[in-house]
């Protein structure tokens, strides 16, 4: 197999009269310097062609569903990044508003612009639309997955099984060894400044955010320590009442940490073999089954096209069974349920935009089981996930929630409004869990 980092780039056009002035890489969904394939691209174009390279970001302030928690926790790492490539000698231009307008004319005089791969339909249109109006030379580098998504598979996957059975094929071709010496390149340029952009600033945000949260990659680093050395022994117990996870969700939504350093720093340890191989699962299989879930199905975010056949008619077949309780979306966002677990856990949600796996699943199992339908359940989870949660808007995000309504799933014992998808209830919650701790902590 060919060098694995260049599998991950691909030329979207070429400009055959070779003109621009400088390199130029378009950051978006990969805000970090380490591990960062577009940048590090970017970096050898610029010496190369003994070019100028500045590395560019778009600030939306109307970014779909966006919420003032995810944009404070978005520009904590871009200072990050900000800091780290002034220190290398690359300039970073932080613009805001009409992206196209702003775009256009920084790329208009590039040699070259490098942008990274994305997976949801918003992000894929914006760069459809550049496609349609650019002449220059455009390199897309896919950064946030740890093997390239349609050098697993060509095809939306059933299940984690299908995925892993494709994964496990080509993984012993696999070769990592690049990553130690390529995941920081160095670059100076004593090339004249080409780029007539004014310099601008990063807005200023607090200093912690919610849920004790700081974004950035030195902070998603400092996590992923924290967890290897503490926590990761204890990976397989994790739950609610101890916190054992690795939260690194919101770093890898904002692309503040690539899988791959993940992979890296964890596969380094030699013991708890078990934990490891469970948290890996999650990170690499679970994680790209749900980005292969929005890459190829356009219908990932709307109710018609985000389970199957069995589950929709089993779902159709009990829509009107009787339902013990029935919850409006204020009463639902509010936490004023009959459940103190579920109460609990929305708390959790709405005042650190955070929750462990387990409850996630529960969460969005109650919703389903307490709304008028279950399309109703669906549109009500999905905004309120989005909404609150870190890493809300993401492909695992959509792929969760699909989840609950039997994606990726298989069909389970037949009961009252579920039908055949897989039903939860409390009495797991306290089998499994110190559940009275977990109260303690956040229903108050």
């Amino acid at each position: 197999m060919e060098l694995f980092e260049d599998i991950r780039i691909k030329y979207l056009q070429k400009n055959e009269f070779e003109s621009g002035g400088y390199i130029v890489y378009w950051m978006q969904e990969s805000q970090r310097t380490k591990y960062n394939f577009s940048l590090n691209k970017s970096v050898e174009l610029a010496r190369e062609n003994k070019l100028p390279l500045y590395v560019l970001f778009n600030y939306l302030d109307n970014y779909p569903e966006a919420s003032k928690r995810h944009y404070d926790f978005m520009l904590q790492g871009l200072k990050d990044v900000k800091d780290e490539l002034e220190s290398r000698n690359i300039k970073f231009i932080f613009l805001e508003g009409d992206i196209f307008k702003n775009l256009f004319e920084i790329f208009k005089n590039a040699k070259v612009v490098v942008w990274e791969k994305s997976y949801l339909k918003f992000q894929r249109e914006i760069k459809k639309k550049l496609l349609k109006i650019l002449k220059v030379t455009i390199l897309e580098v896919e950064n946030n997955v740890v093997v390239p998504i349609e050098l697993v598979s060509q095809k939306e996957e059933y299940s984690a099984k299908t995925l892993r059975d494709k994964y496990n094929k080509i993984k012993k071709d696999i070769k990592f060894d690049f990553l130690e010496e390529k995941k920081l390149l160095k670059y100076n340029s004593n090339e004249i400044d080409k780029l007539d952009c004014s310099d601008r600033y990063i807005p200023k945000i607090k200093e912690k955010l919610d849920g004790g949260f700081i974004g950035g990659e030195k902070e998603a680093y400092k996590r992923l320590k924290y967890f290897i050395e503490n926590d990761l022994k204890f990976y397989k117990q994790k739950g609610p009442d101890n916190e054992r996870s690795s939260k690194l969700s919101p770093y890898l939504h904002f692309g503040q940490i690539s899988p791959l350093e993940i992979l890296y720093e964890v596969d380094k340890i030699n013991e708890f073999l078990e934990e490891k191989e469970s948290f890996l699962e999650e990170v690499i299989i679970r994680r790209e089954l749900a980005i292969n879930f929005v890459y190829y199905n356009s219908n990932y975010d709307n109710w018609k096209g985000i389970t199957y056949n069995w589950a929709y008619e089993t779902l159709e077949k009990h829509k009107e069974d009787l339902r013990e309780y029935i919850y409006t979306e204020n009463e639902l966002e509010n936490g004023k349920t009959h459940d103190k677990y579920w109460n609990a856990c929305q708390k959790q949600m709405v005042k650190t935009g955070y929750m462990e796996g387990y409850m996630r699943m529960y969460w969005c199992k109650k919703i389903l089981e307490w709304s008028e339908s279950p399309q109703e359940a669906y549109e009500i989870t999905l905004k309120l996930n989005n909404k609150y949660f870190y890493d809300g808007r993401d492909p695992n995000s959509y792929a969760g929630v699909a989840w609950c309504f039997g994606k990726h799933d298989r069909a389970w014992k037949e009961r009252r409004i579920f039908g055949k998808v897989r039903y939860m209830n409390s009495d797991g919650l306290e089998r499994k869990f110190k559940m009275e701790k977990y109260l303690e902590k956040y229903l108050k």
